[in-house]
Formats: structure tokens, C-alpha cells, sequence
């Protein structure tokens, strides 16, 4: 990660935290940043040290979207095929977490509007600050509500009615709403945010690397699946990881009594 706009914390435990660091800006994204994430997701799946992804943003918020001046006024009479070049960027973003193969946790304590609502969205887990909302504002400035993998996603969180409206209104989600239909696993006060958030990832990280991959991939596969197609599939993936040594490591954890130490093996 090259962009000084996103700062990378590792720690042992195989925690990667990602800190949107324009706070002065609330954190809006640049073409640079945006690169800069869509390159970190994709290429990170390569690195087995990594095992949970905790996004946050600098000072008063998550993400306020898509750089004003830096990228909408930048991309105001620019040529059809970079405009495309642009928005195809974004959605890649989204599809590389999504295909990250760990737990994404995003810890939203302020502003998260625009793109920083569909990043918040292609994330695993959301833990928001009650005082906070969620605003897929795309309708409101002009633009479909369809951006990023949004009319792709939320209608699969939410239900296609509750995602109609919140893409055509553009209207912000409070946390409680947001908690209430599914967008948020837990909604606490604005300064418990990312102490809740890294209590979930310390949940996670407790867990069977080998095991929560597994779950992500069949989450996004089976999307698209029939019934006996997802049955066969998740057969085949739970006969694997049943012959893994995680699942013997806890059948040695039952019997000596003792909590598991997943290795991802």
C-alpha cells in the first residue's frame, strides 16, 4: 500500500487494520486511494498471514465517498472511455473484497455516504455508531443507484423492496434502521465503535482460518445456485475441511478440555 491516504496496521495475531486517512477531506476517496484498495484487496488474497481486514476511517468518518473536486470535477468533460476506466475501478474495488477470501469487518463511526456506503456494504460485518446513518446518495446527485455492485448487493441484505427504496430515495438509513433490516450486525455509541469492532475480529480471529474462508467463498457462490447445485457444493467443501487438521485440533481440544488453536491447516 503506497497511498499515504491509507494507512496498513499489522499485528501478530493476523489482523490487518485499514485506516481512510483524509480526515480533513472526511476521508474521501481520490483515484489514488481507490487504486491503491483495489490493489491491496486483490493481491493480500495471496498472503496466508492475513486473516481478518478491520476498515475504519481518520477523525469524524468512515468514508464520505468519492472526492468532490479530486475525481467528480476531475471526470466533468473527460472522455467517454476514461470515465468507464474510472467506474470500472470502483466496482473492481467492491468485487476484490468481496472475493477476499477472510473476514472484512468495516468499523463505521461517522460520515459513510456514496461509495463509502456500497465499501461499507461489500464488507462482512458492520459495526456502526447509532448517531451514524448509511447514504446511498447516488439518486441525489444525478446517478443511478446502481454504482459499485450496490442494485447487486443490498437487494441480497435486504429484500429487493427495501433495496428499491433506499437506492431510488437516496435517503440516509439510521443505525437503528440499518440494524433493524440487516445492514448492521451491531449498533453501539459513536465512542465504543472500534473497541466493538475489534472485539468482533478478535471473535473471528479465534475461529478456523480454513473454516471462515470456506464460509465466505460459499456465501458469494451460492448466490447464484440452485438448491441441489448448493447442497453438492457445500457437501464436497465440509468433507474437505473435515479431513483438515483444524477439525482434528478441535476433536483434541474436546478431549483434553481446552480451548482449539486453529491453525488453518
Amino acid at each position: 500500500m503506497s497511498s499515504d491516504a491509507v494507512l496498513i496496521e499489522r499485528d501478530e495475531s493476523g489482523l490487518v487494520t485499514l485506516t481512510l486517512n483524509r480526515p480533513e477531506r472526511l476521508n474521501a476517496l481520490t483515484f489514488a486511494s481507490y487504486r491503491a484498495l483495489t490493489d491491496w484487496f486483490r493481491s493480500e488474497a495471496q498472503n496466508p498471514k492475513t486473516r481478518v481486514v478491520l476498515l475504519k476511517g481518520a477523525g469524524r468518518a468512515f468514508c464520505s465517498g468519492g472526492d468532490v473536486h479530486d475525481i467528480i470535477g476531475a471526470l466533468r468533460g473527460a472522455k467517454m472511455k476514461r470515465v468507464l476506466e474510472f467506474a470500472r475501478m470502483t466496482g473492481e474495488l467492491v468485487q476484490n473484497i468481496r472475493l477476499l477470501d477472510r473476514p472484512v469487518v468495516a468499523a463505521i463511526h461517522g460520515t459513510c455516504v456514496g461509495a463509502g456506503a456500497v465499501i461499507a456494504l461489500a464488507c462482512d460485518f458492520r459495526v456502526m455508531a447509532a448517531e451514524t446513518s448509511l447514504g446511498f446518495i447516488f439518486t441525489k446527485v444525478g446517478l443511478s443507484g446502481s454504482d459499485m455492485g450496490a442494485a447487486y448487493l443490498l437487494p441480497r441484505m435486504v429484500g429487493l423492496a427495501r433495496a428499491t427504496e433506499i437506492l431510488m430515495l437516496g435517503e440516509p438509513v439510521p443505525a437503528a434502521k440499518c440494524a433493524e433490516i440487516g445492514l448492521a450486525n451491531s449498533v453501539v455509541p459513536r465512542e465504543r465503535v472500534f473497541d466493538e469492532a475489534k472485539l468482533l475480529c478478535a471473535k473471528l480471529l479465534a475461529g478456523p482460518p480454513l473454516g471462515l474462508a470456506m464460509t465466505k467463498r460459499m456465501l458469494n457462490n451460492e448466490w447464484s445456485m440452485d438448491l441441489s447445485s448448493a447442497i453438492e457444493s457445500e457437501a464436497q467443501a465440509q468433507a474437505l475441511l473435515m479431513m483438515g487438521e483444524d477439525h482434528g485440533e478441535y476433536h483434541r481440544a474436546f478431549v483434553e478440555k481446552r480451548p482449539p488453536n486453529f491453525q488453518g491447516e
